[in-house]
């Protein structure tokens, strides 16, 4: 059964709410026009990726209701199927023309609900739909955070200057840049553990944050060596290196995308 936080943002999405619509294009737009360029090897150009991959994020919500969380299927799948279904339907409507005839678009079919690797998902598409969760995690925070704080949290995690050169550059002392990068770090882990739980349909994709160094509750104390986990301190450094890692990343999805825009 989906969760409240997926079936709530769905129902924004089938009433037509242009935020929640704004919210999914922005988050995952980047990551379909990859996969759908990639599946076009060059037989489609720009234009056309722009309009399917609006047409997927459209088909997607019309197919909530067909969704069956028994039969295993991912978000991921969800969107990387209906990316599929959009550019096969264009891809025979040219052919169609070619031939001088039309074509109906073809139907939809359940196929995709049931989680197997014949959809083509491979690692590669799944760590990048991961990287947009994290992402829209990293903006809701920005735009939340007192504008200090979180430049001081993009200075010394994001890119990667050391705390002392961080405070002369806020004019702060070293221990408040630390106070205010805890700060803004609960507030990430927190928006973190909202968006995977939008964009989940199953324990496993709930289960990525762990898998990917990000550590959401972590509240182990330094004297329980026989925990078997890190202490709070090691926890929090790891989790900066692997924002800071997914970041970069999707930061370079998103100029390859703004470029073939723009092209």
């Amino acid at each position: 059964m989906l969760n409240s936080l997926t079936t709530s943002f769905i129902s924004r999405l089938r009433a037509n709410d242009q935020a929640a619509w704004f919210e999914l294009w922005e988050t995952f737009g980047p990551v379909i026009r990859a996969q759908l360029t990639k599946w076009g090897r060059g037989r489609i150009g720009v234009e056309t990726v722009r309009d399917l991959s609006q047409e997927t994020l459209t088909a997607l919500s019309n197919s909530i209701d067909r969704y069956d969380p028994g039969r295993g299927a991912r978000f991921s799948t969800w969107l990387l199927a209906i990316a599929k279904h959009v550019l096969g339907d264009e891809m025979d409507r040219r052919m169609a023309l070619k031939r001088g005839g039309g074509k109906a678009k073809a139907s939809f079919d359940d196929s995709w609900m049931v989680a197997d690797a014949s959809h083509g998902v491979d690692r590669a598409y799944e760590d990048a739909v991961f990287r947009a969760k994290v992402e829209a995690a990293i903006r809701m925070v920005e735009r939340d955070s007192d504008f200090t704080d979180f430049s001081i949290y993009r200075m010394r995690v994001l890119d990667g200057i050391a705390g002392k050169q961080v405070a002369l550059s806020i004019g702060v002392s070293e221990p408040t840049v630390s106070r205010r990068l805890s700060k803004v770090r609960d507030s990430l882990r927190v928006r973190l553990q909202e968006v995977i739980a939008t964009y989940s349909f199953t324990d496993d994709e709930l289960a990525e944050a762990d898998r990917n160094g990000l550590t959401l509750n972590p509240n182990i104390p330094a004297s329980d060596p026989d925990s078997g986990r890190l202490a709070d301190k090691d926890s929090d450094a790891l989790f900066d290196e692997a924002i800071a890692e997914i970041y970069h990343r999707q930061m370079e999805l998103r100029r390859v995308d703004e470029q073939a825009l723009a092209d």
